[in-house]
């Protein structure tokens, strides 16, 4: 029996390749861009590159995704012809890997397709805060952080800790990263909203199972590429003394920095670094990001519902649950998408329930 290639919603598009797939286009703006960045003078202002040099990592990263969807797209009609004419057990056996490897490519297109909000390009600032429970709450969100960072590496994405607060026993009590990296926000925003463990607890003499709580928020790093109209006036800068473990003078001088938007009471904070005025910038940098996340909530009244009740680190607000105990699964209250291997979830193996959830969002907006 001679297999067919995959399902695809793409399946009328591709021969012949162009229109979404159009390469040439995307790789004659890359010429563009490459000329512009080369001419004199150009990189005398590097923050006025900084969009630019975005696109030109994205387009990169398009072109190559796309010459690989082509060239499995033909050799998908070679194996097919071959295997028509001679029925040999190796060409069918190539035909169906063959096949899988263009399904993946397809939904790995099909991925980023559905990331077409203006804001899925950029990179994320990514938050998690333990919910009530003390030392089990605070494990908990360390444990996340662990499984966003290594989600990061896979995906060779940089990663950068803009604030850090430890936990009292273990664990943490916040933290703040900025990941950067093509459609970074675009993947992390399925991830916003209340995770639940369900496990043994390891810091229970007794062993007793225990239920923690963590919250995750994400917005984009809209950097300075957004312009913000953001008044002198209305900004209150606090210095205080940095909290935690010491380690090069950190905590021994007033170095950290809370910004506050006077208007709308958002604040935004850093005590990372032993410069206060890298702290400012560091938290000047979160403060236009979350202002302009507010922006986006406003034009989306579906998204500010949705995420309405995220306050409430408890009971009934989860959107995913990662149970341990007394079986192993992690599932996802929003698509009903479930995993049994919670290890490989635990290290970063999010990528399934992100397409679930851009699928499940796609079909909410249609």
């Amino acid at each position: 029996m001679i297999c067919a290639p995959p399902a695809s919603p793409f399946r009328n598009v591709l021969p012949p390749f162009g229109g979404v797939f159009d390469v040439a286009a995307s790789q004659k703006r890359l010429q563009d861009i490459e000329h512009e960045i080369s001419r004199p003078g150009a990189w005398d202002n590097p923050e006025a590159l900084t969009p630019v040099l975005q696109e030109k990592r994205r387009l990169e990263e398009e072109i190559e995704r796309l010459t690989r969807l082509k060239t499995s797209h033909d050799d998908m009609n070679e194996w097919l012809a071959l295997a028509a004419e001679s029925e040999d057990p190796e060409a069918l056996e190539s035909l169906d890997q063959q096949s899988r490897d263009l399904a993946a490519l397809l939904d790995e297109t099909e991925l980023v397709m559905l990331l077409s909000a203006e804001e899925d390009n950029q990179d994320a600032i990514l938050e998690i805060h333990p919910g009530a429970g003390g030392t089990e709450s605070q494990d908990w969100a360390e444990m996340l952080l662990r499984m966003y960072t290594r989600w990061a590496s896979r995906r060779k994405y940089t990663v950068e800790e803009l604030d850090y607060l430890p936990g009292d026993e273990a664990g943490l009590k916040s933290v703040t990263l900025r990941i950067a990296g093509p459609h970074a926000f675009g993947f992390l925003k399925s991830e916003r909203g209340i995770h639940r463990l369900i496990r043994i607890s390891p810091f229970d003499s007794s062993g007793r199972r225990h239920t923690s709580f963590a919250s995750v928020d994400v917005i984009p790093d809209v950097g300075n590429d957004i312009e913000l109209d953001i008044k002198e006036s209305d900004i209150r800068v606090d210095i205080f003394r940095s909290s935690g473990p010491g380690g090069q003078s950190v905590n021994t001088t007033s170095s950290a920095v809370r910004v506050t938007h006077i208007p709308t009471g958002i604040s935004a904070q850093c005590q990372n670094e032993k410069s206060q005025h890298h702290n400012k910038d560091t938290a000047m940098r979160v403060l236009r990001a979350r202002l302009y996340n507010v922006e986006l909530q406003k034009r989306d009244a579906e998204r500010q519902a949705e995420y309405a009740g995220k306050d409430a680190i408890a009971f009934g607000s989860q959107i995913r649950t990662y149970t341990l105990q007394p079986y192993r699964l992690v599932k996802d209250h929003r698509t009903g998408s479930e995993a049994g291997d919670v290890e490989a979830v635990l290290n970063g193996q999010i990528d399934q329930f992100q397409h679930d959830y851009l699928l499940y969002r796609h079909e909410q907006q249609r």
